[in-house]
């Protein structure tokens, strides 16, 4: 198994063993399909100065209202309002990739943990969490330094997290 597929296993894993340990046979799909997460790691400040200097020129935030929170009217990546906590390539109305797209098909979340390792290496991270040599991400932008990786998480997180349906 991969390493990367196995940490964020086990991770899930251990987030999910209280709930999964008082559930019963009805609750246990539901606990397991809902780990809770942890407030984020990263510094927001920092990462909105990152955001302005790494993303903006692809992406936005921008409120259901329509309000811009960060960057400019950029097109090429996703809106990342409400993105954060909330499931993998499915921002509605974009054009994903394919390999995003399949990951989108997993269910998989954007927790820090996901986030952080995307953001550091897309290709990289889609052809570990797809088990694929052949995935691809349409982001070319790679983020170098976990710890601006982190800070963007944060940023985003303050903005707008994933809110449940």
């Amino acid at each position: 198994m991969n390493p990367f597929v196995a940490t964020a296993t086990a991770a899930a894993l251990l987030l999910s063993a209280p709930a999964l340990a008082a559930a019963d046979d009805d609750d246990t799909e539901a606990a397991m399909s809902a780990p809770t997460m942890a407030a984020p790691s990263g510094d927001a400040a920092a990462g909105e100065a990152a955001f302005g200097k790494q993303c903006a020129s692809c992406h936005v935030v921008k409120s259901g209202d329509g309000e811009v929170l960060a960057g400019n009217r950029a097109i090429a990546g996703p809106n990342l309002y409400g993105t954060v906590g909330g499931p993998a390539g499915a921002v509605a109305d974009f054009n994903y990739g394919k390999a995003m797209a399949a990951v989108a098909d997993t269910g998989a979340v954007w927790t820090e943990e996901n986030f952080v390792a995307y953001v550091q290496d897309p290709s990289d991270w889609l052809k570990a969490t797809l088990d694929n040599k052949k995935a691809r991400s349409k982001m070319g932008w790679k983020v170098r330094d976990p710890q601006d990786a982190a800070d963007l998480y944060a940023f985003l997180h303050s903005l707008a997290p994933h809110e449940a349906e």
